[in-house]
C-alpha cells in the first residue's frame, strides 16, 4: 500500500504557514464582500476604474468612510490604487476572487451530491 509521506521539519512549517496565509486571504476576501457598500464599490470598479471622489459621490457617507472601505478592499487584494496627478484611481483585481470562487465551488459540489442522494432516497420511498 502506497502512503503519502508526512511532511516534517521545515517542509511542515512551510506548508502550515501557507495554509494559514491562504485562510487569512479567504477570510479577508469574504469579510470584504460581507459589506453592501464594499460589494457595490467592487461592482462599480469592475466595470471601469474610478477616482476615489467618483466612488464616493453616490454614497451618503463621508469621504473618510469610503477611504476606509477602500483600505479593506485593498488589504483583501480586491482593488488597486494608483496616483494620476492629484487623483487616486481605483481598479479591480479579479484574481483575488479566484480562491474564494474555488471554495464556494467545493461547497456547491458537496451540497449537490447530498441533494442527489436525498432525491434517490425519496424516489425509493415513494
Amino acid at each position: 500500500m502506497s502512503r503519502t509521506p508526512l511532511l516534517t521539519g521545515a517542509d511542515a512549517r512551510l506548508s502550515f504557514n501557507h495554509m494559514i496565509e491562504y485562510n487569512a486571504r479567504l477570510d479577508s476576501v469574504f469579510g470584504s464582500l460581507a459589506d453592501t457598500t464594499r460589494r457595490d464599490i467592487l461592482r462599480r470598479v469592475a466595470r471601469q476604474e474610478l477616482s476615489v471622489g467618483e466612488i464616493a459621490a453616490p454614497y451618503d457617507i463621508s469621504l473618510a468612510a469610503v477611504s476606509k472601505h477602500l483600505v479593506v478592499l485593498e488589504k483583501a487584494r480586491l482593488v488597486t490604487k494608483r496616483r494620476e496627478g492629484k487623483l487616486q484611481i481605483v481598479g479591480f483585481r479579479p484574481a483575488a476572487l479566484t480562491d474564494a470562487a474555488k471554495q464556494l465551488e467545493r461547497y456547491r459540489d458537496i451540497w449537490e451530491s447530498r441533494l442527489d442522494r436525498l432525491e434517490k432516497y425519496l424516489e425509493k420511498q415513494g
